[in-house]
């Protein structure tokens, strides 16, 4: 059977492929090979210019060809490569030949080829390349999308700022709000969350079989090898990797960097179902209703339907993304003494996390665009709740000292349908100033909300 997006094993590569193409070069095992040949070209250019008299610093025009197969990479290299590995079954070591064969007909390429690799583990090249790709695939896909979410539930939060709605804690009526203010909850959480992965450091380490740099001092006993390796990962791309050297590890890095980021990727996405969740009961209750689409089918059964399904998608991909994400923080930072390969193999989901949770990120994306507020809904709900105003009543009886204040207002309120009429009845009758028995009468559900709309704005 031919491998299409129909006969994909993942819904991410099948069904759900259009939706992650930006992803797919970067986080790939195509997207695994092409850093694998940055670093190791890298490493190359970095060695020819220490001043080894065995390897004079290469020529203006070596250079540019050398950074020339990092920007023209292309699928069929790695193909290439893939080849290749079919006789080493070593996937670092097919990149290694595979940049070899690319020197042929280049003498002073050809004569400097053993210092490809030159005193490096697989796992040199292997931590600094999931690095680099996790670099791109969170500063390029998932923290704009997640930008993305942030600031259209901003933009919300402002539009329905002055929006009452009625609040439900523990499911029963509870003191008003705005609408864009349960919105400005989120944009302050998710913000938070997005900043809280910006800032997660991405390390890498090129320090040999057991972090020793045992095999570079046995070569060049007197040189600097740590600062050079300092060098080759800070150094900004292309002649470096742009990244936070680590200093200290067994053979492979220790990923404890990757487990934050892990985490804190979670926590945005445990916000987003918290979201999704609320918003799926708003539309619930009547509060949103959804855009139709021309065409678009609902049920299957029930012509009248227009599901949530958006909301729904996301909740369940993120869910999806949150088991793969905490194994990973889980699992990556355990290594069995020097090295064992278990993080290998579980390396190679990373593009699996963060392909449910970019897809997550575009259901929430599209559901949110297709959200109109049912402000009539919203009034009837509120205006059917006017017990809600026990509230302020019994705190300001209780600023004037009136005794039993929370206990009266229960008498009137608890398990009773409560009418407008009712409460005025009971404000009339108490012992405070007029000027505060008129302003609790003039209050209605609708325009008890406190400083809501403020807060929207604010975000």
């Amino acid at each position: 059977m031919s491998q299409t997006t129909i006969t994909a094993l993942s819904p991410l590569d099948g069904r759900y492929a259009a939706k992650l193409a930006p992803l797919r070069p970067i986080m790939s095992e195509h997207g695994y090979m092409h850093r694998r040949v940055q670093v190791e070209i890298a490493w190359f250019i970095a060695l020819s210019d220490a001043g080894f008299a065995e390897f004079k610093p290469l020529s203006t025009g070596a250079r540019a060809y050398l950074l020339s197969l990092v920007k023209n990479f292309s699928e069929q290299d790695s193909a290439a490569i893939k080849d290749i590995e079919k006789t080493t079954n070593h996937d670092v070591k097919a990149v290694e030949y595979w940049i070899k064969s690319k020197f042929e007909a280049r003498p002073e390429l050809e004569k400097a080829a053993e210092f490809v690799h030159f005193a490096c583990t697989s796992e040199d090249i292997n931590n600094t390349s999931h690095a680099l790709q996790l670099r791109a695939g969170r500063d390029q896909v998932l923290l704009p999308a997640l930008e993305r979410i942030v600031q259209r539930l901003r933009e919300m939060a402002h539009q329905y700022a002055d929006v009452p709605m009625l609040s439900r804690t523990h499911g029963q009526t509870a003191s008003p709000t705005t609408v864009g203010k349960e919105l400005a909850n989120v944009v302050v959480r998710l913000s938070a969350a997005c900043t809280a992965i910006a800032e997660v450091k991405i390390l890498g380490k090129m320090n040999g079989a057991v972090g020793n740099y045992n095999a570079h001092l046995s070569a060049w006993p007197d040189f600097d090898w740590e600062a050079f390796s300092r060098k080759v990962v800070e150094t900004p791309e292309p002649l470096g990797l742009g990244l936070t050297f680590q200093p200290y590890s067994i053979q492979i890095e220790p990923h404890d960097y990757m487990a934050q980021l892990f985490d804190a990727t979670a926590r945005a996405n445990t916000i987003l179902v918290d979201l999704s969740r609320d918003i799926w009961g708003y539309v619930s209750l009547g509060y949103f209703k959804q855009k139709l689409k021309a065409g678009e089918i609902g049920s299957s059964t029930m012509p009248h339907k227009v599901n949530p399904i958006d909301f729904e998608n996301a909740e369940g991909n993120l869910g999806l993304a949150n088991a793969v994400l905490r194994h990973l923080s889980e699992k990556l930072p355990v290594s069995r003494w020097q090295r064992d390969l278990t993080d290998s193999t579980v390396l190679r989901n990373i593009g699996v996390a963060m392909g449910y949770s970019v897809l997550a990120y575009s259901s929430l994306m599209t559901g949110l665009n297709k959200l109109e507020l049912n402000e009539e809904a919203l009034a009837a709900d509120l205006d059917a709740a006017w017990e809600v105003l026990a509230e302020p009543i019994q705190t300001v009886m209780r600023r004037y000292g009136v005794p039993g204040a929370y206990e009266k207002l229960k008498e009137v309120t608890r398990g009773k349908s409560v009418t407008a009429q009712a409460l005025h009845g009971l404000i009339q009758g108490l012992d405070i100033p007029q000027a505060d028995k008129d302003r609790l009468l003039a209050m209605t559900p609708a325009s008890y909300v406190g400083k809501a709309a403020e807060l929207a704005r604010r975000v």
